[in-house]
């Protein structure tokens, strides 16, 4: 397959061999790995146009300031938003989340409800019980079905005029299940809710375009779409972030400053208070250049090619449980096998040089759902093959042998 062929070989680490054996690395839903096009502009800035931003006006400095800037429309550009003005940096998506509970937060008042679902990543579960606790905010949760599917019905019932924030994942990291983001946000706009979407799984699988699903927010790490840790991304609509107030002071955040008091600078300006990681946003443009190459077209039809035939194959082996069967999905698969505990299983693959997720994978509720302390999660690249797939299978049942399982091998 030509996608292959031209990505496999832009992954310096997939030469690596770990125990001997070729990586095969299936995480990416936990973060993905880096394409030299990235390491290559992270080192050329560092090397030859290392400059603060937003300070100097000497060539260092104002180079620094035009490359980070340029950043920040195609940030813009990558998921149609209608101004880089609405592009906010943080350090991932976690703080995305938070910098809105914290700062959209201040402005609801006790009795305010946010509704959130049993599937939701930490990083969008505990920032909403934070404030509400600390706000006398209501805090719902939406029941998922045993596909492990939002109960639509349920979540309905839940939406009342007092529903300030309905805040959820466009993929859900721990199972795959991809939302139907257009319908919620339809549901929550008929009571006046603003719409929050963690898509920290699916900015690097598929297209997305906010001013189409005219959300409020958006929340994605550059980790998890082939770019340095430390930067994330906010988007949020201009009247709301105007509204916001700023949740952390210093440089760079101000328009004037005195003893009598301070004036801050418009969005996206106000929320980002001192020295950013620069290196890094500029690494991020780097990766989003390299993603819009593969085009998000054929890396979605690619994984999701690769989601099936993994899905298929595990489904067939003997004692298995895939957790989030909806016939949509992300490139995530998880499952659990009687008899085996998770964390034994990914340590024995990690002996055949295979990378996998095993634990709750941050999201809690949702195992405890399926009654549950953890799964094996399988999650797919642009750069991963059929091959690998059965690979991995032969390993697997290995594995179990080693392990002495339950299971009629």
């Amino acid at each position: 397959m030509t996608l292959l062929k031209q990505v496999r070989k832009d992954f310096p680490i997939l030469q690596q061999r770990i125990h001997g054996k070729p990586l095969i690395y299936f995480d990416a839903a936990a973060t993905t790995q880096k394409p030299k096009q990235v390491i290559d502009a992270i080192t050329n800035f560092y090397s030859h146009q290392y400059g603060t931003v937003h300070r100097g006006v000497y060539r260092l400095a104002a180079g620094a300031t035009d490359a980070y800037n340029e950043v920040r429309e195609k940030v813009a550009l990558f998921i149609n938003a209608p101004s880089h003005e609405q592009i906010v940096f943080t350090r991932g998506t976690t703080d995305s989340i938070n910098l809105v509970a914290q700062s959209y937060g201040r402005l609801l008042r006790p009795g305010d409800e946010i509704l959130i679902t049993e599937m939701e990543h930490h990083s969008n579960f505990v920032p909403w019980q934070l404030l509400a606790k600390e706000r006398g905010l209501i805090l719902k949760v939406a029941p998922i079905n045993e596909k492990a599917e939002i109960d639509l019905e349920a979540f309905s019932a839940l939406l009342t005029p007092a529903t300030k924030l309905v805040s959820i994942a466009h993929i859900a990291n721990s199972t795959g299940t991809l939302n139907p983001i257009e319908t919620i946000t339809e549901m929550a706009q008929g009571v006046g809710a603003k719409v929050l979407i963690d898509a920290a799984q699916s900015a690097a699988h598929l297209p997305i375009d906010v001013a189409a699903l005219d959300v409020d927010f958006l929340a994605f790490s550059s980790h998890k779409a082939y770019g340095p840790t430390g930067v994330g991304i906010l988007y949020g609509k201009k009247e709301l972030l105007e509204m916001m107030p700023p949740i952390q002071g210093g440089g760079d955040m101000i328009e004037r400053v005195s003893i009598d008091g301070t004036t801050f600078q418009e969005p996206p300006l106000k929320f980002e208070a001192g020295t950013p990681s620069i290196a890094q946003v500029i690494g991020f443009g780097a990766a989003i250049d390299y993603i819009q190459g593969l085009g998000l077209e054929r890396i979605a039809a690619w994984e999701g090619e690769l989601l099936a035939v993994m899905t298929k194959k595990l489904e067939a082996f003997p004692g298995m449980r895939i957790i989030g069967t909806s016939e949509k999905k992300g490139p995530i698969v998880s499952f659990v096998i009687e008899g085996v505990h998770h964390l034994d299983l990914a340590t024995l693959l990690d002996l055949e040089g295979i990378a996998i997720r095993s634990g709750h994978h941050c999201a809690q509720p949702l195992l405890e759902r399926f009654s549950l302390t953890g799964t094996n999660r399988v999650s797919f690249s642009p750069f991963n093959t059929l091959e690998e797939i059965d690979v991995f299978m032969d390993a697997l049942k290995g594995c179990l042998e080693q392990l002495g399982s339950r299971t009629n091998l």
